[in-house]
């Protein structure tokens, strides 16, 4: 899933991606790091991706960054939770990437960036 939302970020000029395999990667990589915009799978490995969002939310330097989370839950009650705890955006799996696409130009366009 990683490399899928690379390559669609890619394909349409989107630089600098930084990419990890876990949440616990990306805590490491979160503090001192400047992002844009923050793309987490809910279902990793080792903490999940709503664990992720509630620390980059309690984070002072992060709080602000828009978050999407993308999940194989499509419930609607899944959407809400993570909505819930600070993501911006929630698209479940499988997605097109248009919506991908779509979802980020959202969310950098109302933090004054574009893709």
């Amino acid at each position: 899933m990683r490399s899928y939302v690379v390559t669609i970020l890619e394909s349409v000029g989107v630089g600098d991606i930084v990419q990890v395999p876990s949440g616990f990667a990306a805590l490491k990589e979160l503090p001192g790091s400047r992002f844009d915009l923050i793309i987490t799978d809910v279902n990793m490995p080792d903490i999940n991706g709503l664990e992720l969002i509630r620390y980059i939310r309690s984070s002072p330097t992060l709080a602000q960054v828009p978050m999407i989370a993308i999940s194989t839950e499509g419930r609607d009650r899944d959407r809400e939770r993570c909505l819930r705890l600070g993501a911006n955006e929630y698209l479940a799996k499988p997605f097109r990437p248009e919506a991908l696409i779509a979802a980020v130009q959202r969310q950098l366009r109302l933090v004054g960036q574009e893709m």
